[in-house]
This record gives C-alpha cells, structure tokens and sequence, in this order.
C-alpha cells in the first residue's frame, strides 16, 4: 500500500508540474523517480529501503497516471481519442500481466531490473514526440504549436484551422481559485472526482486480493498461474473496450460494465453465504481461515462459482469502469484546469485505493465476507445510476466542444 501513498503525493506534483514544465517534459522528467526508485529496490539491505524505492516508484506512477492520459487526449483526432485514451489502461493491465508472467520464473531482484527498463524507453522515445499544441498554444508558441499540428497530422491536414480552433478556447490568464465557483470548472471537477471514487469502491483491489485464494480453494494448483488468467482477461476486454468505445460511447459501456460487476459482486457475496458456515468465522478477517473454516464439502462442490464470479467481474472492470473513468478525466477539464483537476482526481483514485487496501480486512470483520461483497455490489449499482445522471457523453466532440458544454449548462 506504500505505493498508492506515493501515487497519491504524484498526484498532486503531477498537477503542478504538468502545468508549469508542459506534459512532454513532465513524462520525461518522472522517468527519474522510476528508475531510481528500482535502483533502490534492487540494492536494498533492508526493508526500509524497499519501502522507499516503492514509494518513489508510486511517485513517478502517480504522475504518469495524470500526465499520460492528458497528453494522449491532447494530441488525438476527436474520432480515435476514445480508442487511444483507452489504450492507456489497457497499456497497464499489459504491463501488469507482463509483470505476473515474469514473476514465475525471476526472482524479485530481477524483476526489478526488467521494470526499470520501460522507462528507460520511454525517456528515450518521448524525446521524439512534439509537446501538445493545446499547452503551446496557451503559451503563446503559435508557431510551435503548427509544427505540433504538422507531426501529429501529416503534412495534408487543415493545421491553421485546427490552430484557429483550438486558439478560442485558450484563455491565457492563469487560474485563480475564486473561479472555482464558475460551474464550467467545478462541475467537471466534480464529476471527475466522483468518477475516480466510483472506480475504487467498486472493490476491484478487494476481488484481486482473493483471487489466488479463490483460484486455490477451485483445485487450481498454481496460485500464480491462476493471476496469469486474471490478468489475460483485463487484458482481453480492455483491448475490446479500446477497439469499440469510439462507436459505443463512453455511457454505453460505463452501464454494461456497472451491471456486470453489479450481477458478479452479488454472485461472490452468494458464494461467500453458502461457503461460510456461521458468522462467528465468517467474522474473522483472515481471507485463509473464513475459507478454511468452510463446511466440508460445500466449497468444492461451489467453487466454479467463485471462479465464474471473479473471470465476470474483472471483465467487467476492464470493459468500462477501468479504462473510461481516466478517458473521460482527460475530456471534460478546460484547458486552464487541466492540471490542478486532473491532479484532484489522481488524488483521490489514489487515496481511495490506499483506503480500500487498508480498511479492507475491517470490512470483513464488521460486515462479513459476504456483507463486504453485496456492499461492493450496491455501490456497482450507484455507479450505473451516476453515469445516468451526471456523465456527458463526450465520443466524436473535440475537448473545445466539451468545454463549451460545461459553459452553456
């Protein structure tokens, strides 16, 4: 859980520096953090240390989670925005399986090493790329901001009408807190943080914690191999989310996913009823012994539907309220918040997520396994009832058009 503390601290720096030193820079300079932070991890004498190295390496995630999906959303084309925006997320679930496939054969040392590697890469490839039009443009590099223009497009493309129309919307004075009073700031940051606590309480890193456990007690006899499967399905929908959200819309499958998880969290909280024989153990927070202390018979007799549960609700996870929630934050912020919302809501995803990890084992012991589940449940089906009433769909708009919505309404 260190890590998400750091996550959540570059969170905060990320608003900061995406802002003041521009998202190209800010990507290459949290290449630092990253690799230093193995470093330590792989020449550590004592846990101290690798307490240090995650939390520098949490750091520079943190960063990267906000400027990423910022920079990705700044220099698409309206029509594939969704596709690439999407890509972030299913970039991470990759990076995750690669990192599980890894861990059967490396020792953690070594794993160490291989994770230092990607950023590495990615110093050196950023270098290439252009900074974002939208930050030069708020900067007053018109020229710069063409040459943008003319990389990212291809030399064919209308450059000075895309200049003219993003250079309306670029309000150059700086932001001031007083304007957070203007509903066209605060009600997009609203939205973006309720999103990013949506995500975490639906319960995804509570799910993962059992999945070993689950795959286990399901005569699965490699715990590792069973994460390897966990972590081909996120990677499986994510990609299926990315190949279809420009024609779906960012609504349609936030209400998909919502109600699978929905229907799956429900499923677990059944199984964990059935398995469990009273409340006295099911009061018990160890995940091990409540399972342990099932009734003879019944466990592997249901144990098909703990797996089912878990291969359903990490598809779901993966088709929507994983991958969307950090498509729609890089939408719907004015370019003049961009930085300072977009750093309240890696804030909060965050520290959610460090909360969730935390309290989890509390959980249990006050509501039982099941009342925990059927809880992850009812939030699923709030999250569906948020994206009803207060998620715009944002498929095919330019980010000039969004934020033109938030002015009107």
């Amino acid at each position: 859980s260190v890590v998400t503390l750091g996550a959540a601290a570059g969170g905060i720096l990320g608003g900061y520096l995406v802002d003041k030193a521009g998202r190209k820079l800010s990507l290459m300079l949290c290449s630092i953090p990253y690799v230093f932070g193995y470093i330590v991890i792989i020449s550590a004498q004592n846990v101290w240390m690798l307490y240090f190295g995650r939390m520098l390496t949490g750091l520079a995630s943190g960063i990267t989670s906000l400027v990423v999906p910022m920079y990705i959303s700044e220099v698409s084309h309206p029509n594939v925005r969704g596709m690439l925006g999407s890509c972030v997320q299913l970039m991470v679930v990759t990076g995750i399986l690669g990192a599980y496939v890894a861990g059967i054969t490396l020792k953690w040392h070594w794993l160490a090493v291989l994770c230092a590697f990607p950023s590495c890469i990615m110093l050196l490839f950023m270098s290439f790329m252009p900074e974002t039009p939208r930050f030069l443009l708020n900067r007053n590099k018109r020229s710069e901001a063409i040459a943008s223009l003319r990389f990212l497009r291809g030399p064919h493309a209308d450059h000075e009408w895309e200049c003219r129309q993003i250079e309306d919307s670029v309000q150059e004075e700086g932001l001031n807190l007083s304007e957070f009073k203007n509903p066209s700031i605060y009600r997009p940051l609203l939205t973006g943080v309720a999103l990013m606590f949506f995500q975490q309480v639906t319960g995804i890193n509570a799910v993962m914690f059992y999945a070993e456990t689950i795959f286990e007690n399901a005569d699965f006899k490699d715990s590792r191999m069973a994460s390897v499967v966990v972590g081909s399905i996120q990677v499986c929908f994510t990609a299926v989310a990315a190949l279809i959200i420009d024609k779906t819309g960012r609504k349609v499958l936030l209400y998909i996913s919502g109600i699978i998880m929905a229907l799956s969290t429900a499923l677990f909280g059944l199984y964990f009823k059935m398995v469990l024989p009273n409340r006295n153990n099911s009061s018990n927070p160890d995940v091990w012994f409540t399972l342990n202390s099932a009734s003879p018979g019944t466990e592997s007799s249901i144990s098909w539907l703990a797996v089912v549960s878990l291969g359903l609700f990490v598809a779901g996870f993966a088709l929507g309220w994983g991958p969307v929630p950090w498509l729609v934050i890089s939408e719907i912020f004015p370019l003049k918040a961009r930085g300072i919302s977009s750093g309240a809501c890696v804030l909060t995803n965050w520290v959610m997520a460090f909360l969730v990890t935390k309290e989890f084992n509390d959980f249990i012991r006050f509501l039982t396994s099941y009342g925990t589940f059927w809880l992850f449940s009812a939030f699923c089906c709030l999250n569906v009832t948020f994206t009803a009433f207060y998620i715009p769909e944002t498929k095919g708009q330019t980010l000039e058009q969004i934020e033109a919505y938030y002015r009107r309404s």
